[in-house]
């Protein structure tokens, strides 16, 4: 495996961007991985490998560089809540045209690359990245063969750039893992997502994952479920390897 870090420039100046890829066999298609709110960290930077090793170009960007920050959480993981304050105040400064700005310049480095095939593009995201996921593969529907979004917040709202919306433009395969216990998207959020797929016609499965919390993907919650974290892991693989080879 190859893996960098790298200064991809912006339209606000330059996002450093975790890029990690295998070694032969390329170009490889290209997936962004965008990050939830606790920020970069080495939890997420093995999520890439693990994605890389399957045979991905994987871009893992700083969303948060407008701010001057680049990892957030402490190598423990423990938050106290002025962190958690700060953290909340990160994630409400983001704004989907800025992450879709963001998309713009990650896929622009990635056509000057050997190894990447950004004609060949999934998406994913976790949390509060789960509406970029969807936003970029509407805003790049020519490239974006699949996109994901793990237990993502926002699905539903009245904006126009809501997810449930933006799917409407997306042409590849879309996909929406869903815990059983979220505040962030509760049941009545996931049926009316649910519903409004459906009315749409839109090529999207979305999945309840029973007896588990929001985060239970990630090795270092408190919420981690094994089982359902593997579970989701062989979603992805099965969605990219369908839809970008």
């Amino acid at each position: 495996m190859i893996e960098q870090t790298v200064e991809v420039p912006t339209k606000d100046g330059a996002t450093t961007t975790f890029v990690v890829h295998p070694d032969r066999g390329g170009p490889h298609p290209v997936i962004l991985f965008f990050m939830d709110a606790p920020a970069i960290r080495e939890e997420l930077r093995d999520m890439a490998r693990r994605l890389a090793t399957a045979g991905y170009y994987v871009m893992l960007p700083n969303l948060y560089y407008r701010a001057g920050v680049l990892e957030l959480v402490p190598p423990s993981g423990a938050m106290d809540e002025p962190l958690r304050a700060r953290m909340m105040e990160l994630m409400y400064g983001l704004s989907i045209q800025m992450v879709m700005e963001d998309s713009d310049a990650l896929l622009a480095y990635a056509d000057g690359q050997a190894a990447a095939d950004a004609q060949r593009v999934g998406c994913l995201g976790y949390c509060m990245s789960g509406q970029f996921s969807i936003n970029a593969a509407a805003r790049h529907a020519g490239r974006v063969k699949a996109a994901a979004s793990i237990y993502g917040t926002f699905l539903v709202t009245d904006k126009d750039d809501s997810p449930h919306l933006a799917a409407r433009k997306a042409k590849g395969e879309l996909y929406f893992a869903c815990a059983e216990t979220d505040r962030w998207a509760p049941m009545e959020t996931i049926n009316a997502l649910s519903s409004s797929l459906k009315a749409d016609g839109i090529r999207a499965e979305v999945e309840l994952y029973p007896g588990v919390e929001h985060g239970f993907a990630f090795p270092q919650r408190a919420a981690y479920d094994k089982a359902a974290a593997e579970r989701h892991w062989l979603r992805l693989n099965t969605l990219f390897a369908r839809n970008l080879g």
